[in-house]
């Protein structure tokens, strides 16, 4: 004991206090957590690499074959919807692709065919464009928020699926991709982003109110994947609770998408059925949760 009662301990000689033994091991804790991670996402990236090699592949092909491929990604907020677009681009050729985030409509926009800000944003011929966040706000977003009049909403989902047949008809490759994250998961994120400097730019006044509508958004993703799912058209389901195996996942169907020449048969593009379901499958699903329990769960 010193003189102010602290409590010391000699360790090979050193005399240290108990309260100084404790921050450094709490010190060494946090060091080793952050290697801990830093040493896991390290390993995450190498192993999409293999795949992101292969959709420089499928790129080519596109470029080389004069063909147009547009990428929807729509899901919740946080759903790892930008997350999966930045690992899907992350080496492709920068002349060949777009991402495309439009935001609210200008007033110009407000009196034109709806379609119209979207289509002025499709790809060239030889040209990727991935689109996070399409015109299926109007499904979502904005008719959850009211942002549309019912009107304007129903004359959507009537129409949507001969705008898409129409699209696939003349060659485009469409795929459409839906990032389902749990509720619970989805709290976690938004958490993160309240306190994370870095990610506190990511939370807007949408996101804050999400949590609160969550049953009026699952009820309208029920809705939109069941009457805008086709054969020309079909929506693919990406459970990503799990960030990685939702990229990872998401990479392969994206290859999956398109014969190409000089593909890797080394490399399992097998989709793994607990991640990646069609949007068939996820309304029989949510049919079977409202029979069991009188609601969907999301």
């Amino acid at each position: 004991m010193t003189e102010n009662n602290e409590k010391v301990i000699e360790i090979d000689g050193d005399v240290i206090s108990l309260d100084e033994l404790i921050n450094v091991f709490k010190e060494a804790k946090v060091e080793k957590s952050t290697v801990n991670k830093a040493a896991k996402k390290r390993k995450d990236e190498q192993q999409l690499k293999p795949y992101q090699a292969e959709l420089i592949k499928l790129q080519r092909h596109i470029e080389e074959t004069n063909q147009k491929m547009i990428i929807l990604f729509e899901g919740r907020d946080a759903a790892g919807k930008g997350g999966t677009i930045r690992r899907v681009t992350r080496y492709m050729n920068e002349k060949h692709y777009r991402i495309v985030a439009l935001g609210k409509p200008t007033e110009e926009q407000k009196t034109q065919w709806f379609y119209q800000k979207y289509i002025s944003h499709f790809p060239r011929g030889g040209e990727i464009v991935l689109f996070d966040r399409s015109w299926y706000n109007r499904a979502m977003v904005e008719s959850v928020f009211g942002f549309c009049t019912q009107r304007e909403y129903d004359d959507f989902m009537k129409g949507v699926k001969g705008f898409e047949k129409d699209l696939t008809r003349q060659g485009i490759i469409l795929i459409k991709l839906y990032f389902s994250v749990t509720k619970d998961e989805q709290a976690r994120r938004f958490e993160r982003r309240k306190t994370d400097p870095l990610r506190q730019w990511k939370l807007s006044e949408i996101d804050v109110q999400a949590q609160d509508k969550w049953d009026e958004f699952t009820d309208t993703k029920y809705n939109m994947i069941k009457q805008t799912h086709s054969h020309n058209a079909p929506w693919t389901v990406i459970r990503s609770n799990d960030k990685q195996k939702a990229r990872y996942e998401a990479l392969k169907v994206i290859i999956n998408s398109v014969n190409y020449e000089g593909r890797d048969e080394n490399l399992d593009y097998t989709l793994d059925p607990e991640v990646v379901i069609s949007g068939a499958r996820e309304i029989e699903i949510m049919d079977a949760q409202r029979s069991k329990s009188g609601k969907f769960i999301g």
